[in-house]
């Protein structure tokens, strides 16, 4: 399987059929096919089965556009409000508000920066999507939609890799639809269709998994790069990677002949997705003085100094159900738990049918969250575990009742947490 479709086959004769007899006149020239309309040649990248997981891709779409409508009129900020909020206010929450600030105004915008006691921390924020924001911002004059559309395209590029990386691992899934379901109705989903990260980081990540998996390791370190410069989930993937060459290379290095000398020969990519987040950190120095200013950001304005793994549950525990915070704070908290009991799990798994690699990238990403004081944002990082939505279409069709019961929990919660974050509730 090619990380595209090779394009359409000419149709074979069916069996039993006969030649038809050859006209007696001149022939017409028969037209090549870059005389196609160019509407469908396109069409030919996509197999059948990646045209029905963008078909429901873009219906998941439009009922998170339909509850963002609904909630900017039903659930307006104020009691006596007689104008619904602007149309695409719903989208513009937390975080897209920090991406489009540094994609306006730069990092250091007028000598500010984190020397200000009332400063937003907003180097702690890597800076692939606010670039590729303004690069966007060019052709789409309004912030929100130039993100909106981002993560639009990013999540098509997404689920259709998704697609093709679950039928890798669960041919039974023949065109992943399972899996792309899953995903999609998953409690954080609406995080794939706003202005955040997620969308983006998943559609260099994605690719650059499936790249590594067919051993085309400058593909998969160059993609992993690009991710490192969304996310520091980045580095993650890299090691990911890093541990699937060397488990290739000394499987193939235990041979003789030319596989063993060649076994080897693609490490120096492996330190490509290093670079990004090494020139980030020496932008920042030389701003700040700070090798370290994106982590220390995320310190002061989110609590992610280190603690060990049991302090940070303890905290998150206290926080979630000992009445200190209000309802709306108290829910998040228990859901960052659950999403933490959820990633545990899913190591435990990936380690006991010994997929190592995946095992390393979904460790260091709870190793991260899992650290500071509380757990802060580990459901929406539940969206870039691909080992779990693949998992669960796997279960699914061992057990063909999981996948009724999987989507009657889910899709309420995925219906709930994007109700909280167009109304501005998300964050309690």
């Amino acid at each position: 399987m090619s990380m595209l479709s090779p394009g359409l086959r000419p149709a074979e004769p069916r069996s039993g059929a006969t030649s038809a007899p050859r006209p007696s006149g001149p022939v017409g020239p028969v037209p090549y096919a870059s005389d196609a309309p160019r509407r469908h040649r396109w069409a030919s990248w996509l197999t059948p089965a990646d045209r029905r997981v963008l078909q429901l891709y873009l219906l998941t779409r439009l009922s998170l556009w339909i509850m963002a409508h609904g909630a900017r009129w039903l659930f307006p900020r104020g009691s006596d409000v007689r104008e619904a909020a602007p149309l695409l206010a719903p989208f513009q929450q937390w975080d897209a508000n920090h991406y489009l600030h540094i994609a306006r105004d730069g990092y250091f915008p007028a000598g500010a920066g984190p020397w200000l006691g009332d400063w937003d921390n907003r180097e702690a924020f890597f800076p692939g999507y606010p670039f590729l924001l303004r690069a966007v911002h060019v052709v789409v004059p309004d912030w929100t939609a130039a993100g909106l559309l981002i993560s639009l395209v990013a999540g098509a590029v997404a689920v259709l890799t998704l697609s093709r990386t679950a039928r890798s691992y669960v041919p039974e899934d023949a065109a992943g639809h399972r899996t792309v379901l899953s995903f999609l109705l998953s409690p954080c989903a609406v995080f794939l269709a706003v202005g955040y990260t997620e969308a983006l980081f998943l559609a260099f990540a994605l690719p650059a998994w499936l790249a590594a998996r067919r051993h085309r390791w400058a593909w998969a370190c160059a993609l992993t790069a690009l991710a490192t410069t969304v996310r520091v989930s980045g580095l993650f993937l890299a090691a990911a990677i890093a541990v699937l060459f060397m488990l290739t290379a000394l499987q193939a290095g235990s041979g003789k002949g030319k596989g063993r000398r060649t076994a080897w020969r693609g490490v120096a990519w492996l330190a490509l997705p290093g670079l990004p987040p090494l020139a980030y950190s020496w932008y920042l120095h030389a701003h700040t003085g700070d090798w370290m200013a994106w982590k220390h950001a995320q310190e002061r304005g989110w609590y992610r100094e280190f603690h060990t793994p049991w302090e940070a549950w303890a905290n998150t525990w206290n926080a979630a159900f000992d009445g200190v915070h209000t309802t709306g704070y108290a829910a998040m908290f228990q859901a960052e738990l659950a999403a933490m009991v959820v990633g545990v799990a899913l190591v435990a798994v990936l380690l006991r049918h010994r997929r190592r690699p995946e095992a390393v990238y979904v460790a260091l990403s709870l190793w991260a969250l899992g650290t500071s004081y509380w757990y802060t944002s580990v459901p929406r990082a539940t969206l870039l575990w691909w080992p779990l939505w693949i998992g669960l279409a796997a279960v699914s069709l061992r057990r063909p009742w999981f996948r009724t019961a999987y989507l009657c929990v889910s899709a309420p919660l995925s219906a709930l947490v994007a109700l909280a974050f167009f109304t501005g509730r998300w964050a309690g």
